[in-house]
């Protein structure tokens, strides 16, 4: 083995300016030992057994999880990692496995005291290391944590994305044969001979049926029985392309009724002609109308995923409407919800004032909170969300809450924790809900959580005046 020296040990940057009457005493204190490849240095859920300095090899850091292994980081030469002054880690939450033969020196957790106590240079390089490591962990915890978020909603966005551009890629297709069609029936139109007064008559009566604004929703069979119904009316006057006018003429709510006030009107030798017309311009503003339907939805989930990873913004706290990101998370998780049978309640007091936050992180609040609630319903294969708004003094609250399985009471004191999880393995690494209560209070905000089997609430405050 390589012999370890208060020389060797200055050369750590954090260590430089330690006294080497201190560096001998930790060397002096510490095991020295060796680890072979493939072997463990940390187990995560076992107790910590020291401070570890790498002197040669490496060891990966990683969380093993069902849907496979999480590396996190490299300890190399000269790393300091395990238990460190003032720490309050008692277990190791991660593991930590050597990627070859690795030589390390573990000054023992039931000598910090001692150390605390005796050594103060030696702990105060110590407890900056600790602050930098927290400050990275952090830093790495964002990273993954908003990497998550972008995962569980990316599924859903493709779903709701394919959909309209399908609709618009079918519609204009269509749209695309029916202008073809539409010059050839143009020319039979043309050669008609129909009085002004019988043009305005029918202009009159197409545009009464088209404002009525009471469209009444059939089912599939009462809507077949009037299709049917209409293609009687139709072959009764001997007006061709029957089915395909029936269609498209009770879509806009056309009865037979009207059918009848059309034929007293327009002349018999035109009437077929006339009516297959306006079934094709109905027809084409069916479809041009589904194509900007669809469009819009595009254009709407375009922009809820801008607004909700705040693209195009700077690091800094904006005034923003509380509501606003709610409903943007809704739309990146519609289809979760509706995959779900999820029913959706929203009682939001609309006179909230703007309050001023980091919009992207309170996005990542809303998306742990709803998304949980969502698993938590999944088993019932349907559930009620409910999402409420109010003002509380000078603070705003937001109540989210499902009636999903609950929280057990002996767990409502852990979930706060780093990377404590009530999901099966691989479904989760236990950071959403810490990540919700950090930046609750990074916004100098409270959170709690009330459970009870059946329903499940997490109430946030949010000061008015930042």
């Amino acid at each position: 083995m390589q012999k370890v020296t208060k020389e060797w040990l200055q050369s750590i940057e954090a260590l430089r300016d330690v006294p080497q009457d201190q560096l001998q005493w930790w060397i002096d204190n510490s095991r020295h030992y060796e680890l072979e490849e493939g072997d463990l240095l940390l187990k995560q859920g076992t107790p910590t057994t020291g401070t570890h300095v790498i002197i040669t090899g490496r060891i990966q850091l990683y969380i093993a999880q069902k849907a496979g292994i999480q590396y996190l980081s490299l300890l190399g030469s000269g790393d300091v990692s395990g238990y460190l002054p003032f720490s309050r880690a008692i277990v190791n939450i991660l593991d930590g496995r050597a990627l070859e033969n690795t030589q390390l020196m573990t000054f023992p957790v039931e000598r910090m005291n001692d150390l605390i106590h005796t050594q103060f240079e030696l702990t105060q390089a110590l407890v900056h290391i600790m602050s930098t490591r927290v400050r990275d962990s952090t830093i790495l915890q964002q990273q993954n944590e908003k990497m998550m978020a972008l995962g569980k909603l990316s599924a859903g966005l493709a779903h709701e994305l394919n959909n309209p551009a399908a609709a618009i890629v079918r519609g204009s297709a269509s749209l695309s044969k029916h202008l073809k069609l539409k010059s050839a029936k143009f020319k039979e139109i043309s050669t008609m001979r129909m009085s002004e007064q019988t043009i305005e008559q029918v202009n009159a009566k197409m545009l009464e049926v088209l404002a009525r604004e009471q469209k009444q929703v059939f089912t599939m069979m009462q809507r077949a029985d009037l299709e049917s119904d209409f293609m009687d009316c139709l072959d009764s006057h001997g007006v061709a392309n029957s089915q395909e006018i029936s269609e498209s003429f009770v879509e806009y709510g056309f009865t037979c009724d009207d059918m009848e006030e059309l034929s007293a009107i327009i002349p018999v030798q035109y009437l077929s002609p006339v009516l297959n017309w306006i079934s094709d311009s109905l027809v084409i503003e069916r479809m041009v109308r589904d194509i900007q339907d669809a469009s819009q939805r595009i254009e709407k989930l375009v922009g809820a995923i801008k607004n909700f990873t705040h693209m195009d913004r700077g690091r800094h706290k904006e005034y923003a409407d509380i509501h606003s990101g709610i409903q943007n998370t809704l739309t990146m998780l519609a289809y979760k919800l509706n995959k779900g049978n999820v029913e959706l309640l929203e009682d939001y007091d609309t006179s909230l004032p703007r309050i001023k936050v980091f919009v992207g992180e309170m996005n990542q609040v809303w998306t742990n909170i709803i998304d949980n609630a969502l698993d938590a319903m999944e088993f019932n294969k349907r559930g009620r969300l409910e999402i409420k708004t109010k003002r509380d003094g000078n603070f705003i609250e937001v109540t989210i809450s499902d009636d999903g399985h609950g929280i057990p009471e002996e767990l409502k004191s852990r979930i706060f924790e780093p990377f404590f999880t009530t999901r099966e393995i691989g479904k989760g690494t236990g950071l959403g809900l810490d990540v919700v209560s950090r930046i609750t209070r990074q916004h100098g905000g409270s959170l709690q959580v009330d459970s009870v089997p059946g329903r499940t609430a997490f109430v946030l405050c949010f000061p008015i005046n930042d």
